[in-house]
């Protein structure tokens, strides 16, 4: 670029002090004097026409771009992608959250309300409504009849018309793990006969099934129970009351006892851990 800008600068001095700036076509048309002055005029000019042409030359291609002026909105294309590409919109929502955490964070509503969670004791469906007893520990001595052992109970109690049926549970030693248990049903007479004393011993322990929908303070008494004395409840505290259906037969077995170490296959004789 500075090497034409002096090329241009040169040519025009150059033509600028010639004797003769004009054609030779044209020479013989004036005289010495008007050509001379002529002559003399376009050389006065000369500097000043170069030095513009110079100047107006440099302005244009200058280094510092001129501000374009903003085109039209509706004129300038959308750089929206094709429907084939658009990414999905939870990938922008991670994207825009990711690049504003802050933001992203602040945006959301101050008023979320916690939810609170009550918690409430388990009901127990046993409860000792006879004679509760108590380990050395101070805890209560449960035995829990489970739903298919109390089904069967009541099923037995309305087939023989016996509200007043129970189980009783007895464990003595023997068997060939150590201890076994016994069991028989009975029918348990009113508490102000005479026959109570001789059915009901003085450590006997009843255990009364409590349905679902029923409120434990009034429940009444016909429902299934299980009476056993206080050793065999200190050997069978914590267990369960089930009923079986298997091929040799269906049967009431004691389950889940947290104190037997080992049992027999038909269940009726286990070892405890002393």
């Amino acid at each position: 670029m500075n090497s034409a800008l002096v090329w241009i600068s040169q040519h025009s001095l150059r033509n600028s002090t010639h004797h003769h700036p004009y054609p030779s076509s044209l020479q013989h048309r004036f005289s010495p004097a008007s050509t001379s002055i002529m002559a003399r005029i376009h050389c006065a000019n000369a500097q000043s026409t170069v030095a513009s042409f110079i100047q107006l030359a440099r302005r244009s291609y200058s280094t510092k771009p001129a501000q374009a002026s903003a085109p039209l909105e509706f004129l300038v294309p959308r750089c929206t992608p094709p429907f084939g590409l658009r990414a999905p919109q939870l990938y922008i929502t991670h994207s825009r959250a990711y690049a504003h955490p802050r933001r992203s964070l602040d945006s959301r509503p101050h008023d979320i309300s916690t939810r609170q969670f009550s918690t409430s004791a388990v009901r127990q469906k046993t409860q000792a409504i006879l004679n509760p007893q108590q380990d050395e520990d101070g805890n209560e001595m449960l035995l829990e009849i489970t739903d298919r052992a109390a089904k069967r109970l009541n099923k037995i109690m309305n087939k023989d018309g016996n509200p007043n049926l129970a189980l009783r549970i007895q464990v003595e030693s023997g068997g060939c793990h150590g201890f076994q248990y016994l069991m028989s049903l009975i029918t348990l007479p009113a508490k102000e006969t005479a026959e109570w004393s001789s059915i009901v011993n003085e450590d006997d322990t009843i255990f009364q099934y409590i349905p679902d929908d029923a409120d434990p303070a009034i429940a009444s008494e016909d429902g299934p129970k299980i009476i056993l004395d206080e050793p065999s409840l200190d050997l069978l505290k914590g267990s369960k009351v089930d009923f079986t259906m298997e091929l040799i037969g269906s049967q009431f077995k004691i389950v889940d006892n947290p104190l037997a170490t080992s049992s027999c296959g038909c269940g009726t004789s286990f070892d405890i851990k002393m």
